[in-house]
């Protein structure tokens, strides 16, 4: 019993993390109706920009947070500007072939921008680990997990203020938010500018707990996919359940079945689950469905 509390209080701690790079997909998502199939390489290159300020230019955990989080949002809002407003109005798949594009311009731009820049950096933290209620935790993770579900409250915030109700609109009818004088361009690009600082902050937290922050970060994008299906495109508080759901999920799964199906089984099984949701809710758990009239 206390192997699998073990297991279920880490995966909800590595859920946690989840749930914060999943948001970067959500925010834009919720406003924009973009789906951006390049956020592993956002989370990437927003992670080797805070080691290049952190390593390289020797500003510290803060200021290199800082940095990375300012060229994020310059970044994100210039791409906003620049390539994705002029498809305004094109195909769906003409957006989907730009961030696919984007990401490998990111993959290829970050081995030439950051040469030789270590791959992790270590929180102030002492790494002995802790033991809580008869659990061993590290601190390292309950501390990336408490800086995430602080992160994801302050999302969860925005979306209740005057900006939050825009954006919703924006969502819902942009014809119609134009109208009641919303100012659309200029909330995309809140939208876009959030997406940076939550991949700036999601790419942090990975570094601290994995020990890497390299090129292996745009594999941790991909768990996004699963989230957001089961949790729900939309919805905010689907993706936190969703992310939660497959922390849990790919732990216990690693502990119990990966020593009988082979280690590497807990990496796909969030993606069994996601064949199978469709079928089941296919707007995930706490979607909005999209209903049109004929």
């Amino acid at each position: 019993m206390s192997f699998f509390v073990a297991l279920l209080v880490d995966g909800a701690l590595a859920g946690a993390v989840y749930a914060l790079v999943a948001l970067a997909f959500v925010v834009v998502y919720k406003a924009s109706r973009v789906i951006n199939f390049a956020l592993g390489e956002w989370v990437m290159f927003a992670s080797r920009m805070v080691a290049s300020g952190s390593h390289a230019m020797g500003l510290g955990l803060v200021g290199a947070v800082g940095l990375g989080c300012a060229g994020m949002m310059v970044l994100a809002v210039v791409f906003n500007r620049v390539i994705l407003r002029p498809l305004v109005g094109q195909p769906a798949i003409s957006l989907i072939m730009v961030t696919i594009g984007f990401g490998a311009f990111l993959r290829a731009s970050a081995v030439f921008l950051f040469p030789g820049v270590p791959g992790s950096i270590a929180l102030p933290i002492p790494p002995e680990p802790w033991f809580i209620a008869g659990v061993l935790l590290s601190p390292g993770k309950l501390i990336a997990a408490a800086a995430a579900s602080v992160c994801v409250a302050l999302v969860t915030w925005v979306y209740r203020t005057r900006t939050g109700v825009a954006l919703r609109a924006i969502a819902d009818d942009p014809q119609a938010a134009m109208a009641a004088g919303v100012d659309i361009d200029r909330h995309f690009a809140i939208t876009w500018a959030m997406a940076g600082t939550i991949a700036t902050v999601a790419g942090t937290l990975w570094m601290s707990i994995s020990g890497g922050g390299g090129f292996s970060l745009v594999l941790v994008g991909l768990k996004v996919f699963p989230i957001v299906i089961i949790g729900g495109l939309d919805s905010v508080p689907g993706t936190i359940l969703g992310a939660l759901f497959v922390g849990v999920l790919e732990s216990e799964t690693a502990g119990y079945l990966d020593p009988l199906l082979g280690a590497g089984f807990s990496s796909v099984a969030s993606y069994v689950v996601l064949l199978a949701m469709p079928m089941v809710r296919p707007y995930g758990l706490l979607g909005s469905p999209d209903i049109k009239r004929v």
